[in-house]
């Protein structure tokens, strides 16, 4: 297996590995936005709070949408080479800086040449269906409510039919990327119990996905799970291509961004050290 490609930080600076989670109803996505909060943007106030006044932007795996959650963000930040705080005291000085929907869980120097964003070669989610006949509070803004019973069975038989390399544009909003990706991972599995009902899990995986679509996916299964769409009508809409045939996006609340790979940088600090494959 070749070696990854190597980045490195700009001259005078050093490169660090954070490990973040937060709660995405504050904010409006990773990237910084003019006019909303990003976690980005908190972040980097924190820092220079910090002394870091020469810290670049952190840069993340992922840029996830307004409202999406994290439970384990890989992000790399490079400050300058005389940044007085050391690696294994950074995280608690941070989280002394920032607010409590968002946290550092870990920081450490990061592996030669690892770049959190490029360097990545797997990212996963987790969405979280509340199938109950009442709301339940306590699920409040992590999994989306559906009062029906779900049949999973013919959700997982149809996501067998979308893993894999295809062209996922009838699952993306608005994207003029070129629209084919590697499906590895999209299964349906119990989570905690509720009355009446319980929570489902969506697990999802791949290297990279487009704009929207992992929402697209969840939102076209719960239509199999509802019975509105059989699984063979999975198979037609993923080869038409056409984004008005598939479900709806899934509101962003009940999404989760649960962890990442680092292929060629495993076992050198580029990802958790202890399993972090929950949500919360």
């Amino acid at each position: 297996m070749s070696s990854p490609p190597a980045f490195a930080p700009p001259p005078g600076l050093r490169r660090l590995r954070l490990l973040l989670a937060w709660d995405g109803a504050d904010f409006a996505g990773w990237q910084a936005q003019a006019n909303a909060p990003s976690v980005q943007d908190t972040l980097h106030t924190a820092l220079v709070r910090l002394g870091g006044e020469g810290a670049a932007r952190p840069v993340a795996a992922g840029r996830t949408d307004a409202g999406v959650h994290a439970a384990a963000m890989p992000a790399h930040v490079d400050v300058p080479a005389e940044f007085r705080i050391p690696p294994e005291k950074l995280a608690r000085a941070l989280n002394a800086h920032l607010p409590p929907s968002v946290a550092v869980l870990e920081a450490e120097m990061a592996p030669s040449g690892l770049h959190a964003r490029f360097s990545c070669t797997e990212r996963r989610y987790t969405y979280l269906l509340l199938a109950a006949p009442q709301r339940h509070p306590l699920w409040a803004g992590r999994a989306l409510h559906v009062p029906g019973p779900l049949d999973v069975p013919a959700m997982n038989a149809a996501a067998a039919h979308l893993i894999g390399t295809h062209d996922f544009a009838a699952f993306a909003t608005q994207e003029d990327r070129q629209t084919v990706r590697e499906l590895r991972a999209l299964e349906v599995r119990p989570g905690s119990p509720v009355p009446g009902g319980g929570i489902w899990e969506v697990h999802v995986a791949g290297e990279s996905f487009l704009r929207h679509m992992v929402r697209g996916l969840v939102g076209t299964l719960l239509l199999v799970g509802q019975g509105r769409l059989e699984e063979e009508d999975v198979t037609a809409i993923l080869a038409g291509r056409e984004r008005a045939r598939a479900g709806a996006n899934v509101p962003a609340h009940g999404l989760t961004f649960t962890g990442a790979s680092y292929g060629g940088f495993e076992g050198e600090g580029a990802t958790p050290r202890r399993p972090h494959a929950g949500v919360l």
